[in-house]
């Protein structure tokens, strides 16, 4: 497949697709300068690479896959060069979590998870996965980007806590965070609605 008989011949799909990459790369980088140069350099590798693209993904995800790899290549090169630059003091209150569970550790009834359905089934759909991006975007944005590099990225725990500049303990809490939000707000704007609407 071609780009040319693709998408990317499509202003506004270039456009959209632009704006989704610089956000995911500022997000993963926290130096707009860096996302910048890392959606270009993407970009630029998706044209000169076009022939590669065999249309046995979708398009954008190809993009994405480049993106992603320059990615985690720019944080290593920072790690190894000694240029990171620490995140915000790391939030040592764990009252939104501890709230969730009794003394036993089990769930509280009002908190304890719904029935999600065929969860193989729901991920199939564009809808969910608008969803899932908006709920991702409400994360608090340590906990936002720790996910992403851990869920997305599928960086080791080594290079996230160097990158992150935080210990293995305070990782495990900011997944753990970002997994609970996820779930809430998925089952609030999501889950919810499915169960209201039947």
């Amino acid at each position: 497949m071609s780009l040319t008989a693709g998408t990317f011949d499509d202003p506004a799909f270039l456009t959209d697709l632009r704006a989704q990459m610089l956000k995911f790369a500022t997000l993963q980088l926290s130096d707009p300068v860096a996302a910048e140069d890392a959606v270009q350099e993407a970009l630029t590798g998706a044209l000169r690479n076009a022939t590669s693209f065999g249309g046995r993904s979708a398009l954008r995800t190809w993009v994405f896959a480049i993106l992603k790899n320059k990615i985690v290549d720019m944080i290593r090169q920072r790690q190894r060069r000694a240029e990171i630059q620490p995140l915000l003091n790391f939030d040592s209150d764990d009252e939104e979590t501890t709230e969730l569970f009794d003394r036993r550790g089990m769930w509280q009834p009002e908190d304890r998870p719904t029935d999600w359905g065929n969860p193989e089934d729901e991920l199939l759909g564009k809808e969910f996965w608008r969803v899932f991006d908006a709920c991702l975007n409400h994360l608090p944005a340590q906990q936002g980007r720790i996910f992403m590099m851990r869920e997305f990225l599928e960086m080791a725990t080594t290079e996230i806590c160097a990158e992150a500049d935080i210990t293995v303990s305070n990782l495990n809490v900011l997944l753990h965070r970002a997994r609970l939000r996820l779930r809430g707000c998925l089952e609030s704007h999501w889950f919810a609605k499915e169960t209201a609407e039947c």
